[in-house]
């Protein structure tokens, strides 16, 4: 399964002037061959589970021992692996293990593409993720579990014959009438995976306050962003918050943290996750952040808009086209879609660098992996705003910048781009690389495929003179 190729393709080569002039950069053949890779990969999860320890809380070696106890815990039945990355000092990392031969079951429950993107990374079925199950199913049935990959099931369907992946095979936690015939809203558990296509743990109910499930690439941001106790720091597009929480723990809960949103329910989330971990610097607002600068210098107040030069650092981590994000089984995009980003960025980077302090530090990041929504903005934001310039960024363990959007040799260098393409083969798509499913001699090799085989992203660093 995975993202149709003759579709994207058509898709991204539509969009013109950017791939002409990546075409310009390297061969034809070159840039086919990426895109191939691209597609690939993107349709699978990354070969280990990045997990961000709260060390604000409490060390990481006794965050890794009091993992390792509780996954043995809650029953997994897998030899857990957990080591630390050697170069941040807050991120475990665990192998995941696949594509396994699961033999596939007659009884099948189809779920949503979203619901089955978790499924390959770790996750069990909720049951409001089922759309479809056999008509007598009961508490206890094995079934196989598949992906719906065009969108097309309609919830209770009893057999769906459209286009669908395999994720695994679970045991039912429940009956079909009480997912589908239930006058509340159906919670909980609906699939117990029990034979995953890729082998993760589960991390639900896990050290809720301890163990932070988060993406690699989004846990560098954090500490590229470099955030110092006693600053005020602005997360201009939060939820649901993973950033927003690491920024104030980096700041050991001194200062403040202002994190925007503008869905009201997603502003909530961010709250709820500040609460967890124990960080109450935190200030959540549902407010439109490219509104959040006002022109009054002299208004003072706890929530936007707030005055030019409000903010010792800016997070802006961009509404994206999230092509980078993975798995992704299912290929919805369309150009007018993709187009759209670009002006929302540019909007809000206006905002971003009024709010930002003289001498501060902005951050921009998305999790998508196009020229125009990554090095085509900085080469705006550069000629846009004369008082930003690169800066170097600590860690820096993505590539450089790619080319194509005219950024010089040494700009590209400054740039952090997460390419999961770049170290991908076919191989490792059908399970026949070096994977870590044996207990690794140290966590070096481990933290260079976690560096490789991540998430598309994307980081560019700036200074305000």
């Amino acid at each position: 399964g995975g993202p149709d190729p003759s579709s994207t393709l058509r898709c991204f080569m539509n969009m013109g002037p950017e791939v002409q002039s990546v075409l310009a950069a390297v061969s034809q053949g070159e840039a086919e061959q990426r895109f191939q890779r691209l597609l690939s990969c993107l349709s699978h999860p990354p070969a280990l589970t990045c997990v961000r320890a709260s060390t604000h809380l409490a060390s990481l070696e006794e965050i890794q021992h009091r993992l390792g106890e509780e996954l043995k815990q809650v029953g997994s039945n897998i030899s857990v692996i957990i080591l630390p990355h050697p170069h941040i000092p807050d991120v475990l990392l665990l192998p995941v293990i696949g594509p396994r031969p699961v033999v596939q079951l007659t009884s099948e429950v189809i779920v949503g593409a979203q619901c089955g993107s978790a499924v390959l990374r770790g996750a069990h079925v909720f049951a409001p993720g089922i759309l479809a199950t056999p008509k007598f199913m009961k508490t206890g049935d094995a079934v196989s579990v598949f992906s719906d990959l065009e969108g097309k099931c309609t919830r209770g369907n009893k057999d769906f014959k459209g286009k669908k992946v395999f994720v695994g095979n679970g045991v039912a936690e429940m009956d079909r009438s009480g997912i589908f015939c239930s006058d509340e809203p159906v919670k909980g558990v609906g699939i117990r995976m029990v034979e995953p296509l890729y082998q993760s743990p589960s991390f639900d109910g896990v050290l809720p306050s301890l163990a932070f499930l988060q993406n690699l690439p989004s846990v560098v941001v954090g500490h590229v962003l470099g955030p110092r106790p006693g600053e005020r720091i602005l997360d201009m597009c939060a939820a649901p918050g993973g950033k927003t929480c690491h920024i104030a723990a980096l700041m050991r809960g001194q200062g403040e943290v202002v994190a925007l949103d503008k869905i009201r329910g997603k502003v909530e989330r961010i709250r709820q996750n500040a609460k967890a971990l124990h960080l109450d610097c935190i200030k959540a607002h549902c407010f439109n952040s490219i509104k959040a600068v006002c022109t009054d210098q002299a208004q003072d107040t706890e929530g936007p808009p707030f005055p030019p030069q409000s903010f010792d650092r800016v997070l802006l981590d961009a509404p994206c086209s999230g092509l980078g994000q993975r798995p992704s089984m299912v290929c919805t995009w369309n150009l007018k879609e993709i187009c759209s980003y670009q002006p929302l960025q540019r909007k809000l980077f206006h905002t971003a660098v009024r709010l930002l302090k003289r001498g501060g530090v902005l951050v921009y990041s998305t999790c998508t992996v196009t020229l125009a929504e990554n090095e085509e903005q900085v080469a705006w934001a550069l000629n846009t705003f004369p008082c930003l310039t690169l800066q170097p960024q600590e860690p820096h363990i993505g590539a450089e910048g790619m080319l194509g959007a005219g950024l010089s040799p040494e700009q590209l260098r400054l740039l952090q781009r997460f390419s999961p393409e770049l170290g991908w083969s076919a191989a490792e798509a059908r399970g026949e690389d070096d994977s870590p499913t044996e207990q690794p001699e140290s966590p070096t090799p481990l933290a260079h495929r976690a560096n490789k085989d991540t998430i598309g992203f994307f980081i560019a660093k700036f200074l305000k003179s």
